[in-house]
């Protein structure tokens, strides 16, 4: 539609108790990349923008502000200070009752593989590949306890069209 060229998908929002565990998490285990960070000291929280770009990265603020909200894709993270000293702070992740939000997808080539090194790496499963009736894609749990499904393309094929795929 022209009336809506240039608009992106840009970014899913999710609030975070600890931004060092969680950024690490993201970085470390999905391999994503801390593309900014925003500090609002006089409302005290930060916002944490990470995603799988590989660009180079503008050096002047506003430019660099300008590029990360023109990417398709984005998870930001915001952090309201002071919760990661409080050892009995959660988010409510959206999979308990009452449901509400569900999960981020990350697409891999092989969910099999990426689901192997998940498990040597310690991460939480929901849902293993192999488990229930929906074969070939997994869910695993953030430090926040937000679901993240690991899927493939060609998995997801065999679900939705198994007649043509």
């Amino acid at each position: 539609m022209s009336d809506t060229a240039g608009y992106v998908m840009n970014q899913t929002m999710l609030r975070i108790r600890d931004p060092e565990v969680t950024v690490a998490f993201y970085r470390d285990v999905l391999g994503m990349r801390l593309l900014d960070r925003y500090d609002f000291e006089a409302m005290e929280f930060s916002l944490y923008f990470m995603g799988y770009s590989d660009a180079t990265l503008p050096e002047n603020a506003a430019e660099r502000a300008r590029w990360v909200f023109s990417q398709p894709a984005l998870v930001e993270f915001t952090h309201n200070w002071g919760t990661e000293s409080d050892p009995d702070f959660a988010y409510h992740n959206g999979n308990d009752d009452p449901r509400g939000f569900g999960h981020i997808g990350i697409s891999v080539p092989d969910v099999y593989a990426a689901c192997e090194r998940l498990e040597r790496l310690g991460v939480e499963f929901v849902k293993r590949p192999d488990d229930g009736s929906m074969k070939g894609l997994a869910f695993v749990k953030d430090p926040d306890g937000y679901w993240i499904e690991i899927l493939s393309g060609d998995g997801l094929a065999k679900i939705v069209a198994p007649d043509l795929a």
